[in-house]
């Protein structure tokens, strides 16, 4: 019960990282509100409850920020998890493709931030967890509103952490690398054996793998960690 008696919001959590965090939590004992647009893809565990949103809306995130609030009476952990992939390079690369790619992913995670940031300051206490990816700190030929996206939420973690360390507030961010999930799954096998055979654990990780990460983050054992990059990657970039 390592969270017991915390308030979580979780983006992105229909599938993938985002589910296997909301379970892993509420298993943990908090009060977990798993949000997305789509609908889950599988039931959440007791504890959870679902939510609608988009994240790349201002007044989405305040209505569900207030929802939470009005229902559990405070909010101790936000994880931005929400995020889309796309492969296109520089010169490929169209403005509505950046302009979507760049609202999901880089954003959103600065409306999630400043909603949730106003609860925290008044509680004098709050966990936020950015997910990143190997690619915010590292670059593949291609992909580069995507690495645009996810490099600017490793330092927009570092500018939270620094800003509000005197409201007892932690942020950090989780860089995976190459994770099963729905995500990945819907990319081409070819590309998802290149990168699997380029991880010195010569395995693609699980959810839960990364969920447990962010239950470290998350909890009060984590309680003198901020502006920490925490990479969960097989090895990936150690290389």
């Amino acid at each position: 019960m390592r969270l017991r008696g915390k308030v979580v919001l979780v983006t992105g959590a229909a599938g993938g990282i985002g589910h296997a965090v909301s379970t892993l939590f509420a298993k943990e004992g908090a009060t977990v509100f798993a949000s997305d647009l789509a609908a889950p893809k599988k039931p959440h565990a007791d504890g959870v409850e679902v939510m609608t949103l988009d994240v790349t809306s201002e007044s989405g995130w305040a209505e569900t920020v207030d929802t939470v609030v009005r229902k559990s009476g405070r909010l101790d952990v936000l994880i931005n998890n929400a995020g889309i992939i796309a492969y296109e390079p520089l010169h490929e690369l169209g403005m509505k493709a950046w302009e979507r790619m760049i609202a999901v992913d880089q954003t959103g995670v600065f409306l999630g931030m400043r909603e949730v940031v106003r609860i925290m300051r008044k509680q004098k206490s709050g966990s936020i967890v950015n997910i990143s990816s190997i690619w915010g700190s590292a670059a593949v030929a291609g992909a580069h509103s995507y690495h645009a996206a996810k490099g600017a939420v490793r330092n927009m973690s570092k500018n939270a952490a620094m800003t509000y360390v005197g409201d007892g507030i932690r942020v950090n961010s989780v860089h995976p690398g190459f994770i099963h999930t729905p995500l990945t799954d819907a990319q081409a096998a070819d590309l998802n054996e290149t990168v699997i055979a380029s991880t010195p654990m010569k395995r693609g990780g699980q959810p839960i793998e990364i969920a447990y990460g962010c239950l470290f983050l998350a909890s009060d054992e984590a309680s003198y960690v901020t502006g920490a990059e925490l990479v969960i990657d097989g090895g990936y970039l150690a290389q």
